[in-house]
């Protein structure tokens, strides 16, 4: 007799069964139709069923939303994971009234991600300390929990990933694997002069994804200051107008306000 005969047989004469082998067949059965959630809160749930009086469809609704609300919960933590974020950020952790300069109805709307549904960029700049970085990953972060899939990477990684699939002959393959994400979050964009082939092929992928997907970068230096970071002037304004195009942005400032939060921590205010 083969397990899913023995359960059908099991649940067919199911008023026969004692209560621990009604629970021994509701979760053999969860356990092959791949259900954790139903399995590990049925005997939870059908007691508070009981109590509740709930109809059979009220008490079966409840199961299966509990099952569903689970599985989109594991979906986005994979989601946030494959993004590589190097830490945990949220909006709810930013400090908005420490950085006056980040519009804060701005951010809440960005944490919608419709820019991300619509292909469009977005821009952070300002000096380090002002919350790009934490910002990047914060709305990286609600843009993977809302379902797109999402790639965060350092620009000088990105870039040296980009030279070695040149010299092995992969370029193609990378810069289309680049594109199927619906945002890529390139932090640290700025801080490093690139040579012209490493500014080329950085082009590349911001031209492949060029009002289809989005692209959101962070960078320490305004765009006048980019010609520091890519040293062609030609290909400087070419990269400008792909990320500026459409794009939201923002200006995190110039004063550090981790630097101030360390200052006031060392040296608290008397009472």
């Amino acid at each position: 007799m083969t397990g899913n005969t023995a359960i059908n047989q099991q649940l067919q004469h199911q008023r026969g069964l004692t209560e621990p082998a009604a629970e021994a067949a509701i979760d053999q059965a969860c356990r092959m139709l791949r259900l954790p959630t139903i399995r590990g809160q049925f005997v939870a749930t059908s007691d508070a069923a009981e109590r509740e009086q709930l109809t059979y469809r009220g008490f079966l609704a409840e199961l299966l939303m509990a099952e569903c609300e689970d599985r989109q919960r594991r979906r986005s933590e994979r989601r946030v994971k494959a993004a590589g974020f190097p830490r945990q950020k949220w909006i709810g952790d930013f400090d908005f009234d420490a950085n006056p300069n980040v519009p804060a109805a701005v951010i809440h709307t960005l944490a919608k991600s419709e820019w991300v549904r619509n292909g469009q960029p977005l821009c952070l700049i300002g000096d380090s300390g002002t919350g790009k970085s934490h910002l990047l990953i914060a709305l990286g972060t609600e843009a993977a929990m809302a379902g797109y899939r999402v790639k965060y990477v350092l620009a000088a990684r990105l870039v040296n990933e980009l030279v070695e699939a040149a010299d092995e002959l992969v370029l193609g393959k990378t810069i289309a694997r680049y594109g199927r994400y619906d945002l890529l979050c390139i932090d640290e964009l700025g801080y490093l002069e690139l040579d012209k082939r490493g500014a080329d092929l950085l082009f590349q992928v911001l031209t492949d994804r060029e009002e289809t997907a989005s692209v959101a970068i962070a960078s320490n230096d305004s765009f006048g200051g980019w010609t520091k970071t890519f040293t062609d002037p030609r290909l400087c304004a070419a990269i400008v107008d792909r990320l500026t195009f459409n794009a939201t942005i923002i200006e995190t400032g110039t004063d550090s306000y981790r630097l101030a939060q360390t200052r006031a921590q060392q040296n608290p205010s008397p009472p």
